[in-house]
């Protein structure tokens, strides 16, 4: 099981109150409600493996190259050595390292690679993989990795983590028409404002889902702009053929990285903590009671 992390504690933000607080008053919801959320994963799914997938680089430099849009809008603060600083809730921000200490003494796998993203180190974690793999993401970007053969799919939460949306291969057909690798031509079509990925002006989802289904991938859609005889609209063949610049760099963008170089780690599922000691002073620090209580009777299965 493969955890995009950061979807996953601003889904919690988002979902626990702010009231929720440590004995200091600082908000903790962010922190609790993952807690929850990886509670119920395991109760629910009893994976072998977990690994919560980390971003280094929310916004690495060498996607920005490509296309200079992407999430530009999320950017709080441009930095010329390291990531840029990420606009993130006042009372979330200062959460992610809490999450970060706890999972560390827990013993639960947290996984990064400076320079990419944690789909990044999902892609590479998947395309590692020799068995099933469940992808826990509320970022549709990662439907690509779904692969019925090899067992792989993507959990989406429609409401917490008690209803996920278990996206396979039959789902995305039936959704958008496309298979995994499919969704990748289709995202980059379309476009997706919420990280700054233009897409082709003119060609929304249906259009995108319909020019695939006639033409199979970019690449016969892109061949089919050059064929006079191609069925396309004087509207669509125009907006394409405008477009060949973004065309030619957004799969790269919009892909998934299958290779990043990662460190060492183990991702069995702990039994018990790695650092009890560490792990009770971070309990009591936050506050984190029954949640953190809850996932450790439910790791000693």
């Amino acid at each position: 099981m493969l955890l995009d992390t950061a979807s996953l504690y601003f889904r919690a933000y988002f979902g626990v109150p702010d009231s929720v607080r440590a004995p200091d008053g600082t908000p903790v919801n962010a922190v609790r409600g993952l807690l929850d959320f990886i509670t119920r994963l395991v109760q629910d799914h009893h994976p072998d493996d977990l690994v919560a997938c980390w971003d280094n680089d929310w916004r690495p430099h060498w996607r920005v190259e490509l296309i200079p849009s992407y999430k530009a809008h999320r950017v709080a603060e441009e930095t010329e050595l390291g990531p840029d600083e990420e606009e993130t809730p006042d009372t979330l921000a200062p959460q992610v390292p809490v999450i970060a200490a706890v999972l560390d003494a827990l013993g639960i796998a947290r996984v990064g690679a400076d320079g990419y993203e944690a789909d990044d180190v999902i892609g590479t974690l998947t395309a590692r993989a020799t068995g099933p793999v469940d992808i826990v993401t509320g970022d549709r970007d990662l439907f690509q990795l779904v692969d019925d053969a090899r067992g792989r799919r993507v959990l989406y939460p429609l409401k917490g983590v008690g209803t996920l949306q278990t996206t396979d291969e039959a789902w995305l057909r039936e959704r958008y028409g496309v298979d995994g690798p499919g969704y990748v031509d289709l995202a980059l079509l379309r476009g997706d404002p919420s990280d700054g990925l233009p897409g082709v002006p003119g060609i929304g989802e249906k259009t995108a889902a319909k020019l695939l289904a006639t033409f199979g991938d970019l690449a016969g859609i892109m061949a089919a702009v050059d064929d006079p005889a191609a069925k396309l609209t004087p509207s669509q063949r125009k907006r394409l053929d405008e477009a060949r610049a973004y065309v030619a760099v957004a799969p790269k963008v919009v892909r998934v990285a299958p290779d990043v170089p990662l460190p060492d780690f183990d991702p069995a599922l702990p039994d018990e903590p790695l650092d009890p000691a560490t792990l009770e002073e971070l309990s009591a620090r936050w506050g984190l009671g029954g949640a953190l209580q809850r996932l450790l009777t439910t790791l000693q299965r």
